[in-house]
């Protein structure tokens, strides 16, 4: 056994390591790989197509920091519809579609949950 002392973040650790030798043997691998679940990453925003127009959801749960469009307003793909706040951070939730602002679920100061509707886009 080999003691070393490792320093992370300012605090120090001691680390014992065994020493081992190398050898030249095969690793058996199984037959059938095992099955890895997929996840998808977190969308910014998630939609929904409805008859009224495309739902856009709360990426997250947060605080409403500031709303930057108004019923009737025209937007684009990529455009900044809402600042949300969610653990200390500023979190821009943009237009995945294009279109016009039909209706708007949420004002400056509310609380929202993740998947709760902010605006509706036709």
């Amino acid at each position: 056994m080999k003691v070393y002392k490792v320093k992370v973040n300012g605090k120090v650790y001691e680390v014992e390591l065994e020493s081992v030798t190398e050898s030249n043997a095969t690793i058996a691998t199984p037959t059938k790989a095992p099955t890895v679940e997929k996840v998808a990453p977190a969308p910014v925003a998630q939609t929904a197509s409805t008859n009224g127009g495309a739902k856009l959801n709360a990426p997250m749960a947060g605080t409403i920091l500031d709303v930057k469009v108004k019923v009737g307003d025209s937007v684009n793909v990529g455009d900044v519809v809402c600042i949300l706040e969610a653990m200390k951070l500023e979190n821009e939730v943009v237009a995945d579609c294009a279109g016009v602002i039909q209706s708007i679920a949420v004002s400056k100061g509310d609380t929202v949950q993740n998947g709760q509707l902010l605006v509706v886009i036709g």
